[in-house]
């Protein structure tokens, strides 16, 4: 539609300083001469748009303008309130709520009825959390080095990245960059960060591939266990597998086929359930986790007086 194009070029010109015909074209696979019409449609419209010919020469907005709160709908207006309030949810500072101070009239504290999407992106440990999340975005912003010690399963580590994006996903926070030490890009989880120190030196950009935010890589599908579950339970397989994991039997207990990616996380995981869950498959399961309550037994009857 002529009017989502017209949308879509104004938001292009308000991003960039300067663009072409030939570029507009491309992106919105018209011709130049139905960019043209456009272009003209819009200075039509009061959009103060100049156009200049030759080297350096193109399409650009003059400097100063804002786009009028008018031309943004009123869902459009809500689902930009949804996200500048997560990123608020979040936030160090008073940023993103100043945002909001400007784009809509009243106290950004205040929340209608009409505001349907709540997101809070913060996390239980918001007072940790937040500092990092501005600490890298900053560095993100002006291309710098950052370095910390990282905790992770296999051990201790100091790297070094050039962190590229900051990343909210399976309810916690990461960050995305090139590390120097795997010489490769990575994702790390904020929570197990620290010590993070800003260099003042700065990283040339690479060409960065998309992060796989699949979840194939982080939570590929190793272990696959068969085991029955007490009813009362059930909202923990639905919660964490979804409604189709599990059979119901006869006896009312439930028959749960699904996969997990490592063996540590597994068992962890098992013994959240205490005496309300039984692994039937994998044998080996079964054997790591008799082992591993044999050893929590000793403890706990060496302390006993």
């Amino acid at each position: 539609m002529k009017i989502d194009r017209l949308i879509g070029i104004l938001s292009v010109l308000l991003q960039k300083e300067n663009t072409t015909a030939p570029e507009l074209a491309e992106k919105f696979e018209v011709s130049r001469r139905t960019i043209n019409r456009d272009i003209e449609a819009l200075c039509k419209a009061g959009i103060p748009i100049q156009t200049t010919q030759g080297v350096g020469g193109g399409i650009r907005i003059m400097e100063g303008y804002s786009m009028d709160r008018t031309l943004l709908t009123s869902k459009d207006m809500k689902m930009i309130m949804a996200g500048l309030r997560s990123l608020d949810s979040v936030s160090g500072s008073h940023y993103y709520s100043q945002l909001m101070e400007k784009i809509k009239p009243g106290s950004s504290e205040v929340i209608t009825g009409s505001d349907a999407i709540l997101i809070d992106l913060s996390s239980w440990n918001k007072e940790a959390t937040a500092p990092k999340v501005s600490l890298i975005q900053d560095a993100i912003e002006d291309r710098r080095l950052i370095s910390f010690t990282y905790y992770a399963p296999s051990g201790d580590s100091k790297r070094e990245i050039e962190p590229y994006y900051l990343i909210f996903k399976w309810s916690s926070w990461y960050v995305y960059g090139f590390c120097k030490l795997r010489k490769d890009f990575r994702m790390f989880k904020l929570n197990r960060m620290d010590k993070i120190i800003v260099s003042q030196s700065v990283f040339e950009m690479r060409e960065v591939p998309a992060p796989d935010l699949s979840g194939e890589i982080l939570y590929s599908k190793n272990i696959e266990i068969t085991a029955l579950v007490e009813p009362d339970m059930k909202w923990r397989l639905v919660e964490e597998f979804g409604p189709h994991c599990y059979k119901e039997l006869s006896n009312g207990k439930l028959l749960f086929q699904g996969f997990y990616t490592d063996m540590e996380g597994l068992l962890s995981w098992i013994l959240t359930f205490g005496d309300k869950i039984e692994i039937l498959e994998p044998f080996k399961v079964r054997e790591e986790l008799l082992s591993m309550v044999t050893k929590i037994k000793k403890v706990y009857e060496k302390g006993k007086v």
